[in-house]
């Protein structure tokens, strides 16, 4: 039996008082007596009343009932009260005034006020209160009745509290889809929610931005200080995270150490890369766990849909190639997604094998960088720099073989190799110059790492103070007491510390108050335009030196390239400068060859003030003129402009559009040009693609390309009917190339 039946002529007054009620149920009590077969139990009406007000009163369930116009007749007093009034108060109230109208329904004939419309049957309809002071959620069931002439005279039903149950279902749903440990999103929620993001903007033909953030590090903060420590730094990450990206992208952790960030409407490069740069700088900043003060880094991949992918598989198939090309280039930075990655990517596992067997085959080798006094122009010492000379690709730079040493955990045998050779070739240096090594953090975190310098002394006979040991604020990722007990090793032996690559990120003045330095090299991010005006760079120079001054270390800095430089850093007193103004690495030979006489003295040389960066390369362009395309060679390559050959004969403020490749597309105008060489000025200056290179800010969007007619590799075939272009509506070329003159001067016989 069912605790609300109706029964055929029965019914109910609308205004019902608790006597009225128990007058009803004394006649469902005397229609079950009566029906009862005999050997039943048989139950007393006021038993059956007792029995339904004992669970009225125990607040399992509740009873209701309406008119024909859906006004409430009668409702359990507790249930009453929940809903924040008295029971006489909500007699003779619509029904659906007491719930909140479902603001996710797709479905009207789930509603409630439908189906009373209707005078339907239904059970377990979950509604949530209108007017309870904290959320309540209620599941109720009723039936309409009718007289004994067959007229609908209203509903009857019952309810119960089903709050706990939702809370739970949506704790369990929310479980599934975000990441328990940050709160993030998780890798299901996001992967669904980036494939529905691509699928409408398609479409829409809008653009989405993926990023994909990995730790640096990470790793060795787990190792050291524990799971736990580990799990409260991800939880630290995950604020930074949401804190750096705001409003305008969505955050999830994948798993480990691995987040994502979805940016919608967002294609502009110049944006990115200010955005990648401000999470990496974010995340490197010291971090406070359980006491302990920890450091890591980030490195970030970046692709953008449409241009490096369509679908939600092919997107984060891109930022992961250009995330590994970030971590293989250095870490610390981030890398946008070209067509060319999954071939750099191929590249660097050969380079991996190769490096293996370089040392045993004698492929290495060190140069020598000169260390000189500022105020004397004396050579005082040199920084050991790692060349490999692969046999086949020639001269491999240290920025591309040192991270894949790293990540391959060739690092230890690289930097013991480097110690023994530095310390080897110092000792039959003429005079007394030191020389200067850089120390990894996974080498400085080796027990094994005070060994290695023993041997490398005892091996080469080189005097102790003559050795001196780079260290980056990377040792300080994890200050413990095996970091200090290191420091105190090392300076034991009398090998100076210098501490590299001051104030890039991870700076605290506690390391020099308990980090036994000699020397602070002062990076040359701080030197690169402290002479322009307005920059601040000048005034933090200035407090570094005075800071090594009170402590009684040396300064050098680092990168000096022209002689404002040169003149602000001697004014603030560095005492000595290592870079291109004195001198670039040189071998082992000439070293030995300008030490002759027992010491060497550099004049400073250089351009007189810094420009911007120009990147000397090799690289065919199209640069379209009207509705022409020429081939042509960008000779190098600066944020601004280019100098680029293949016409002759442009005339100054001719306007080009270069083609980069992959959507980048320049506006630019000649300003100057001789012969077949142009000096061209962009009109948006390019900007980082995180890895050392230039791109466009933006790029044309493939859909754009495709209705142009021509062919877009992430678009599927058929896309965009192919236009035909007719041949009279080209006019004739307006300059000649360089393949044109070649064959003017070739006369057939």
């Amino acid at each position: 039996m069912g605790v609300n039946p109706s029964f055929e002529g029965d019914s109910v007054d609308a205004s019902v008082t608790l006597d009225d009620a128990r007058g009803f149920f004394n006649k469902i009590s005397s229609r079950i007596s009566s029906q009862t077969p005999a050997g039943s139990c048989n139950i007393k009406p006021t038993e059956a009343l007792l029995l339904l007000q004992n669970y009225e009163e125990s607040r399992q369930g509740w009873f209701w009932s309406t008119d024909a116009l859906g006004n409430l007749t009668y409702i359990t007093d507790s249930i009453a009260h929940v809903l924040g009034a008295k029971p006489a108060e909500l007699i003779g109230k619509p029904m659906i005034s007491l719930f909140r109208k479902p603001v996710d329904s797709n479905a009207s004939s789930r509603t409630l006020p439908f189906i009373l419309t209707k005078k339907m049957k239904f059970s377990s309809l979950e509604v949530q209160a209108a007017n309870s002071t904290e959320e309540c959620w209620l599941s109720i069931s009723g039936r309409p009745y009718q007289d004994k002439f067959g007229n609908f005279q209203g509903f009857r039903g019952s309810g119960n509290d089903v709050t706990a149950q939702r809370r739970l279902s949506i704790d369990t749903s929310r479980l599934a889809m975000f990441d328990s440990l940050t709160g993030l999103a998780n890798r299901a929620s996001m992967s669904k929610k980036l494939e529905t993001t691509l699928l409408a903007y398609q479409v829409q033909k809008r653009a989405c931005a993926v990023m994909l953030v990995d730790l640096d590090r990470f790793k060795q903060i787990n190792d050291t200080l524990g799971h736990p420590a580990g799990d409260a730094l991800l939880k630290q990450v995950a604020e930074r995270l949401l804190k750096v990206v705001g409003q305008s992208g969505e955050v999830c952790r994948l798993g480990g150490d691995e987040f994502q960030i979805m940016l919608p409407d967002t294609d502009d490069r110049g944006v990115l890369g200010d955005l990648a740069s401000k999470i990496i700088s974010s995340l490197s900043q010291p971090y406070s766990v359980e006491g302990n003060r920890c450091i890591i880094g980030a490195s970030i991949g970046v692709s953008i849909s449409p241009f490096d992918g369509l679908t939600s598989e092919d997107i984060v198939k891109s930022a992961d190639l250009a995330l590994y090309e970030a971590k293989g280039n250095g870490r610390g930075r981030f890398r946008f997604y070209s067509s060319g990655l999954q071939q750099a990517a191929e590249d660097r596992r050969l380079l991996e094998e190769h490096l293996r067997d370089a040392i045993g085959k004698g492929e290495l080798e060190l140069a020598y960088q000169p260390i000189v006094n500022a105020k004397t122009n004396i050579v005082e010492g040199f920084e050991a720099l790692m060349r490999w000379n692969h046999p086949e690709r020639g001269q491999i730079s240290p920025a591309l073989f040192i991270p894949i040493a790293e990540e391959a955990n060739l690092i230890w045998d690289l930097g013991r190799w480097a110690i023994q050779q530095a310390c080897e070739d110092a000792v039959k240096w003429p005079g007394k110059a030191r020389v200067a090594v850089n120390v990894s953090p996974s080498q400085f975190a080796n027990d094994l790492f005070p060994a290695v310098v023993d041997d490398a002394l005892g091996a080469s006979g080189l005097r102790a103070e003559r050795l001196e040991l780079e260290i980056t604020e990377g040792v300080f990722m994890a200050e413990n007491n095996e970091t200090h007990a290191m420091f105190n090793s090392l300076k034991k032996r009398g090998v100076r510390l210098a501490l590299d690559d001051f104030g890039t990120g991870y700076s605290s003045l506690s390391y020099l108050q308990k980090a036994p330095f000699d020397k602070i090299k002062i990076d040359q991010n701080f030197v690169r335009g402290a002479t322009e005006a307005g920059s601040r760079n000048g005034a933090i120079i200035a407090a570094i030196v005075a800071l090594a001054e009170a402590l009684g270390m040396d300064t050098t800095a680092e990168g000096i390239e022209t002689l404002d430089e040169f003149e602000l850093i001697k004014k603030m007193n560095v005492s000595h400068v290592q870079g291109f103004v004195y001198s670039k690495a040189v071998s082992n030979k000439e070293l030995v060859e300008n030490l002759e006489g027992g010491h060497w003295v550099i004049e400073p040389a250089g351009p007189a003030h810094h420009r911007n960066e120009r990147l000397s390369m090799y690289r065919k362009v199209r640069m379209i003129h009207e509705n022409h395309v020429y081939s042509i060679v960008i000779r190098n390559l600066s944020k601004t402009g280019a100098l680029v050959d293949g016409l002759f004969n442009v005339p100054v403020g001719t306007n080009f559009v270069i083609d980069f490749g992959d959507g980048q597309l320049a506006v630019a105008t000649v300003s100057r040009s001789s012969g077949n060489q142009q000096g061209i000025k962009f009109e948006t200056p390019l900007v980082s693609d995180g890895n050392g290179g230039l791109c466009t800010s933006r790029r044309v969007s493939p859909y754009l390309i495709a209705e142009a007619g021509l062919e877009v590799p992430n678009l599927p075939a058929g896309y965009v009917p192919t236009k035909k272009i007719e041949k009279d509506s080209l006019s004739l070329p307006a300059f000649s190339t360089v393949a044109d003159w070649e064959a003017t001067k070739i006369k057939p016989k």
